[in-house]
């Protein structure tokens, strides 16, 4: 799974926890809904700057979405087999 896929489906997974809708989540951090679509579809990467704005509009630290998001791209790299291998 790819980061861009597990940050949308931890994002979705956060919002439907607070009952929001795109639309609300939305406008709440300031981005339309069609861009939180997007990103809950993997189809879109957020920048640091989204990450901070939809973790306060959804009342979570931006490290806990990206921890999750992390454990969730782990988890399926496990079941694939292994973990990738680092590189740099």
């Amino acid at each position: 799974m790819t980061p861009e896929k597990a940050f949308g489906k931890v994002l979705r997974e956060i919002r439907n926890e607070n009952s929001l809708s795109q639309e609300v989540l939305g406008f709440e951090s300031g981005y339309h809904r069609t861009y939180i679509s997007l990103l809950e579809r993997g189809k879109k990467s957020p920048s640091l700057n989204t990450v901070f704005q939809l973790g306060a509009a959804l009342g979570v630290s931006p490290s806990e979405i990206l921890r999750r998001t992390e454990a969730r791209v782990r988890q399926v790299s496990r079941r694939d087999g292994g973990e990738r291998r680092k590189t740099g």
